[in-house]
């Protein structure tokens, strides 16, 4: 089975703003809506999953249910990090009797325009080398700082992947990860990529993301998100 894990227990901080921006409204529908509406979509995506932020589960299920999400199956509860949240849907996966060898796609539940083509390629990679991490190669110059100032150093960049989500593993080796993760004090690893590469002994592939694919984080990723909702392709570009 494959199943979708929306990682929406933040409270969105940074946005600035009177609700979490996992539940701000773009084009009358929320954020985590637009998210769950992908995976929706998706043919081969058997149940949703999503970790949310305590006191909101009630709203997630009312939308889900106004907007005719009927693959939301679980709310678990969102944890103080990310890698917490990570952590307790997995094991609410595990308890609710998902299979070890069952895929599930890590997800940003604030990164609302994740394609179709991205959570195929997620499964099939999965499927056939064992993990998938969605990335896109960087195209800018990369400067090292220690106080967002001063720099003196680069990094070339034509080894740097700029990691989006999903992130796809089958729930046996995520738990192992984070039992991995618990025995070496590891506790506020940012995404599931990055625990992977602390732990080691992990080669992990890359899917070809998208730079449509945005999270929303800042009042100006809303922005640009407007946009890309309202932007279609000329019919002349190839």
């Amino acid at each position: 089975m494959n199943y979708a894990l929306l990682i929406a227990g933040g409270s969105g901080n940074r946005m600035g703003q009177e609700i979490p921006k996992q539940f701000i409204h773009v084009d009358d529908c929320p954020i985590i809506v637009h998210t769950m509406k992908a995976f929706e979509r998706h043919p081969d995506i058997e149940a949703i999953a999503v970790v949310c932020l305590e006191g909101w589960e009630t709203v997630l299920r009312s939308y889900a249910n106004q907007f005719s999400i009927t693959k939301l199956r679980w709310i678990f509860k969102g944890g103080e990090t990310g890698m917490e949240s990570i952590h307790n849907g997995i094991y609410g996966l595990k308890a609710e009797g998902c299979n070890d060898d069952d895929l599930i796609l890590v997800h940003d539940g604030v990164r609302p325009l994740v394609s179709q083509d991205i959570i195929s390629s997620n499964i099939a990679t999965c499927k056939r080398f064992g993990n998938a991490i969605t990335g896109i190669q960087c195209r800018e110059a990369i400067l090292v700082s220690d106080d967002g100032f001063n720099a003196e150093k680069s990094i070339p960049r034509d080894k740097l992947i700029r990691t989006q989500t999903p992130h796809t593993f089958p729930l046996g080796e995520l738990l192992a990860a984070h039992e991995a993760a618990k025995q070496r004090g590891i506790t506020n690893s940012v995404a599931t990529c990055t625990l992977m590469a602390e732990l080691g002994g992990h080669k992990m592939y890359i899917v070809p993301g998208s730079e449509r694919n945005i999270k929303i984080t800042t009042v100006e990723d809303l922005e640009i998100l407007k946009a890309l909702m309202h932007t279609q392709k000329d019919t002349w570009l190839k």
